[in-house]
């Protein structure tokens, strides 16, 4: 095991598709070691929001360097889980903001208060968009409501009436008379 970003071997940044299986008692929440069925190892399915990386191997991977990457922190564009002795703990999510805070910096010259400003924004357009996903829910579980009530009533009318059809045309002409006065 590497004793720096809680992985049972592989590589650094986890390979298998944003999972690292880990055993239980490896410093990440879970309880102790030998509580699994059995006795053994129990493997957790960790995904890309896991804190699992301690700061050099986040710096490493992201290409910054640590006190960046405090720096960071402090100003928080990038903000880590901390562990229980407040030890930052970068998840796999973290190393990707970290590379695009470089990238905007680096490449397209934006100062760290307009990233800082453009990361809040961003996490305020995927809030809403998930806003409208559940508005977008509740209306359509609304609809079907109604529909269903609507049905309710209709298959609660009466079926002894006898339908109404109009009068069949017909091609008799009336003549109309006027009575005259004192007929």
């Amino acid at each position: 095991m590497d004793g720096n970003n809680g992985s049972t071997g592989g590589s650094p940044t986890g390979g298998g598709g944003g999972r690292i299986g880990v055993g239980i008692g490896d410093g990440l929440p879970g309880g102790a070691p030998g509580r699994g069925a059995g006795g053994g190892r129990v493997a957790y399915q960790l995904t890309e929001l896991t804190p699992v990386y301690v700061i050099s191997v986040a710096a490493q991977l992201s290409g910054l360097h640590p006190q960046t990457l405090r720096q960071y922190d402090r100003l928080g564009l990038v903000s880590p889980d901390r562990t229980a002795g407040r030890g930052r703990r970068y998840s796999a999510r973290d190393i990707e903001q970290l590379r695009e805070v470089q990238r905007l910096s680096q490449e397209e010259g934006i100062n760290l208060a307009g990233i800082k400003r453009i990361i809040e924004l961003e996490n305020q357009v995927t809030a809403l968009q998930a806003r409208v996903a559940e508005l977008q829910g509740e209306v359509a579980n609304a609809g079907l409501a109604a529909t269903q009530r609507e049905a309710a009533v209709h298959a609660s009318y009466r079926r002894d009436l006898v339908p109404y059809s109009a009068a069949q045309q017909s091609s008799a002409l009336v003549v109309w008379r006027p009575r005259r006065r004192g007929e």
